[in-house]
């Protein structure tokens, strides 16, 4: 057994000597104690120990539950790229719509010029018969006024125009030679006579001029 503990230092005097038989009792008390180890619940020791373990069970924990910023980036995501879909059908949808405006207005404006290029090639003959008339002198009184006022309204509401006239170049595009000769008064194809006139609605030719042409000789 080792001496017991040394008196301190100081000034013997004032102090009492320690009881050898106490000192004794005390160093047996510490007798097997290893005084460099850290104690229980000390840093270091068992406790520090057991606080490790549950601190990295909850990192193990936290690292298997979802990451809300992750999970709220990935809906984002998810969100705009939804998005940019409706977008495109959007824009898809508008374009299918105005392509169907589009072709329903040149079908209803097809379907008008059809209408009335029938129209008018109904009442071709009764035309005809007036200006036969009006060439001989025949379209006088009240039928001279209904069928002036048939005429303006074809010219203003359907665009009908009457060509063809004696003298002008023949263009077989809207001219149809039904007789030839030939002068030496004429340089080129030229209409000597109307036998009947044509008609066209704007551009569209509903009808021919029918015409007498002169050859140059």
């Amino acid at each position: 057994m080792s001496a017991g503990p040394s008196a301190p230092q100081g000034d013997g005097a004032d102090r009492e000597p320690i009881d050898p038989s106490l000192a004794e009792a005390v160093e047996s008390v510490f007798d097997g104690v290893d005084l460099d180890a850290a104690p229980d619940g000390a840093p270091g020791g068992a406790a520090q120990a057991a606080g490790d373990d549950d601190r990295a069970g909850l990192h193990e924990r936290e690292e298997g539950q979802p990451d809300p910023l992750a999970e709220a980036r990935a809906e984002s995501a998810r969100l705009t790229d939804e998005l940019a879909r409706a977008r495109a059908d959007l824009y898809n949808l508008q374009q299918e719509y105005q392509g169907f405006v589009r072709r329903s207005r040149e079908s209803v404006a097809g379907h008008q010029e059809a209408g009335a290029a029938g129209v008018v090639e109904a009442i071709i003959p009764v035309l005809d018969e007036a200006e036969l008339a009006r060439q001989h002198g025949d379209l006088t009184g009240p039928f001279e006024t209904t069928v002036t006022k048939l005429e303006t309204i074809l010219a203003d509401k359907f665009a009908l125009e009457r060509f063809g006239a004696a003298g002008e170049a023949f263009d077989p595009t809207i001219h149809e030679a039904l007789m030839a000769t030939e002068s030496d008064e004429v340089s080129e194809p030229t209409i000597a006579l109307v036998l009947q006139p044509g008609y066209r609605l704007g551009e569209r030719v509903v009808r021919p001029a029918r015409v007498q042409v002169s050859n140059p000789a």
